[in-house]
């Protein structure tokens, strides 16, 4: 599988993402469904703390890679789905890294919605991976 990125302008590398990137040579496809920072038996976590959600649904996305034989860096797109748009930004010096150190190549939509599942649950992430 070859991965070729494509950036007309630089503003999105600041936060480790990219206007698009491609994919040559892969054999699957996995689309993962919004994992959130939630337990075994969907109860969220960490409530009212954008980060800690951000990095347990991480954890999450992390675990259902494994389970189809993929890491972090098998990821061509990642959607944040957040009620909280000003505070992601805002902790975005935060949560970029975790995806960037992971080795990550995404193409990424910013998403402002009203609620999730449930009203504790600040950020969903939704994503799509290759091998």
């Amino acid at each position: 599988m070859h991965l070729k990125t494509h950036n007309p302008t630089p503003w999105l590398q600041h936060f480790g993402l990219n206007h698009a990137v491609e994919v040559r040579d892969a054999s699957r496809t996995v689309y993962f469904s919004g994992q959130t920072a939630s337990d075994a038996a969907g109860t969220a976590l960490y409530p009212g703390d954008l980060v800690a959600q951000f990095k347990g649904a991480w954890a999450c996305l992390c675990d259902a890679l494994a389970a189809a034989d993929m890491t972090p860096a098998n990821l061509v797109r990642m959607n944040i789905y957040t009620t909280d748009v000003d505070g992601f930004m805002a902790t975005a010096d935060q949560t970029t890294p975790i995806y960037m150190e992971a080795g990550s190549k995404i193409a990424c939509t910013l998403l402002g919605v009203t609620r999730l599942y449930d009203p504790t649950v600040m950020i969903e992430l939704e994503a799509t991976a290759v091998a």
